[in-house]
């Protein structure tokens, strides 16, 4: 392996919560994999070694990891020493993983300090007492089954190789590690309620130890309000009043920072000022119409699979999809990392937060276990984001071996959705099959523009919604629900002009290409009863060639044409 000499993906991974006093763990780890799954009765986590070694934060699947093992690992094992720095000794130590696929065991010194299940969401543990004068050591084992119908895996392949829309798979860790070090009293958690039309925001704050929280706001270095109030610990919320409203909009990512502190403590953070709503067949941000010009990002990066080589890639992929003329996207069967909302918030680009549901067996009740917990931490975390404003746990819910959904898994998760956010809509299963939706979205994969405008007509005629899903005796009920076509398009096209796999019939021209396009696109501007459309896809994945830029991320086409099919006014938008 080359030797690093510098740490990969330096910057602080949660903008929206960063404290000066952290360390970044990244880098060369010591690493084994265990594919016995015996690692723990072999005492690797008491090890004076491990056999070989591994780049962090990318799985050991990747190119970027110096690893490149693709076939399936049980379980794998880290390990790494490192020191207190010297101006932190005598604060409380947190150690944060961003992702872990799937089930992790964390030891220091030798000690079990904590245990996660889940591949997407962040956690983390507090090991001040396990710690140690001088070095520390740190183990982590992570177990995955990703033929396991109750792990949730997304796109990952449950074959040896990546095959239709299923791809490379991911094990261990795939986000950063780092320390934070913590004063006494402390800021424990955060959640920021925004009144665009007040001009306000509403902080919650969780509380450590006593003394006065303090919240400021500005906008360009420009002091906009600040509050204070006394506490002895645990929740607390304040309102600060703004000076100035600067409206967070669709392609404006116009937010204020905030500097928090209580008592010794000090976190920066951000937010943006803007509400969502439905109104009928609209979609309301700030009170007006927006038509969502949305694309397909599964987050796949050639060299680092699930984890991005540097920020800037996840910049790239943001602008790229602007280029083309979207302005946002379904982040589909994967949670995005902190960093990657951030610069959403901060490019106003909007962007649906979903779940990898895919590779569990909805139609097993256990499955309630293996979505429910970790569902709820991703919509906690991800709560301040104003570049998401809706959430959708589920997608294509199809029967498993004959057997339906349990239509009380979806239900549950819808509900306990809108109980821990009742300020976003809710999709429970894009595309198929609904329980109970605040939109009804549908996928739609016809490639010929006629027959697809066809589909749609009826909705604003006599107020039926067109379903191509017929494998069940029992239709899904449509009830008046806002409605847009979530996934439409996937056109093959490979520029050497070989195979790959995509939606129906590639076309045979460049020209023909951009006429299918256009016209699909069209018959969804022109529907004065569709708020938005989501097309597939942005870049290729591996053997899926159907995105608009090669998986290298180079175009396929001139990008102007299709900025221009898609940015003109939709029939619903004000």
């Amino acid at each position: 392996m080359t030797e690093l000499t510098t740490i990969p993906r330096p910057e602080h991974p949660n903008p929206q919560f960063e404290r000066v006093s952290w360390l970044n763990l990244n880098g060369v780890w010591g690493f084994e994999a265990d594919d016995g799954n015996s690692g723990q009765e072999r005492s690797l986590q008491s090890a004076k070694a491990l056999c070989g070694s591994i780049v962090v934060p990318f799985c050991p699947e990747s190119e970027l990891s110096g690893v490149e093992h693709k076939d399936f690992m049980s379980a794998v094992w880290y390990r790494r020493a490192f020191e207190i720095p010297a101006q932190e000794v005598g604060k409380a130590v947190v150690l944060h993983f961003g992702a872990v696929d799937y089930e992790t065991f964390v030891y220091v010194n030798g000690r079990l300090v904590g245990t996660h299940k889940g591949g997407y969401s962040s956690f983390s543990f507090d090991i001040t007492d396990a710690l140690l004068k001088g070095d520390n050591v740190l183990t982590v084992c992570a177990k995955d089954d990703t033929r396991s119908l109750l792990i949730p895996s997304g796109k990952q392949s449950e074959l040896y190789n990546s095959h239709d829309c299923h791809y490379t798979r991911t094990t261990g860790i795939w986000q950063t590690v780092w320390l934070e070090f913590l004063p006494k009293n402390h800021i424990k958690t955060l959640k920021y309620y925004p009144d665009q039309l007040n001009g306000t925001l509403q902080i919650q704050a969780e509380l450590v130890g006593s003394g006065t929280f303090r919240a400021a706001a500005f906008y360009e270095d420009k002091p906009m309000g600040e509050c204070k109030i006394n506490s002895n610990g645990g929740l607390i919320s304040v309102c600060l009043d703004l000076r100035e409203k600067h409206l967070w909009e669709v392609g404006h990512g116009r937010l204020y920072d905030l500097e928090l502190s209580f008592e010794e403590d000090k976190v920066s953070s951000y937010f943006g000022l803007r509400n969502t709503r439905l109104q009928g067949m609209k979609f309301l941000i700030n009170e007006k119409s927006v038509f969502q010009r949305l694309v397909l990002d599964q987050g796949f990066y050639p060299e680092g699979i699930y984890t991005a080589p540097t920020e800037n890639d996840l910049i790239k992929d943001i602008e790229l999809s602007i280029a083309a003329g979207f302005n946002g996207a379904r982040l589909h069967e994967k949670v995005f990392e902190p960093r990657f909302l951030y610069h959403c918030d901060r490019l106003g680009y909007i962007v649906w937060g979903e779940y990898p549901n895919w590779g569990v067996d909805h139609s097993s009740a256990e499955a309630v276990f293996s979505i429910l917990p970790e569902w709820c931490e991703v919509v906690e975390r991800d709560f301040n984001h104003p570049a998401i404003i809706g959430w959708c746990p589920f997608n294509e819910t199809w029967d498993v071996q004959g057997r339906r959904q349990i239509d009380d898994l979806l239900r549950i998760t819808y509900n306990t959705t809108k109980l821990l956010d009742k300020t976003r809509p809710c999709i429970d299963t894009s595309g198929n099959y609904h329980v109970v939706t605040d939109i009804f979205d549908v996928h739609d994969y016809d490639q010929n523009p006629v027959t697809f405008k066809e589909h749609y007509g009826a909705l604003a005629e006599d107020g039926e919604l067109y379903q191509n899903v017929n494998s069940r005796d029992i239709r899904q009920v449509y009830n008046g629900e806002p409605v847009f076509v979530s996934e439409y398009g996937g056109i093959r096209w490979r520029v050497d002009g070989g195979k790959g796999w995509g939606y129906g019939n590639a076309p045979k021209t460049e020209q023909e290409f951009i006429e299918r396009y256009k016209g699909l696109t069209d018959a969804q501007l022109d529907n004065e009863c569709l708020f938005g459309f989501c097309y597939t896809q942005l870049y290729d994945v591996e053997q899926e060639q159907n995105g608009l830029y090669t998986y290298e991320r180079q175009a396929k086409f001139d990008m102007t044409i299709f900025k221009a099919i898609n940015s003109r006014k939709a029939a619903i938008e004000d």
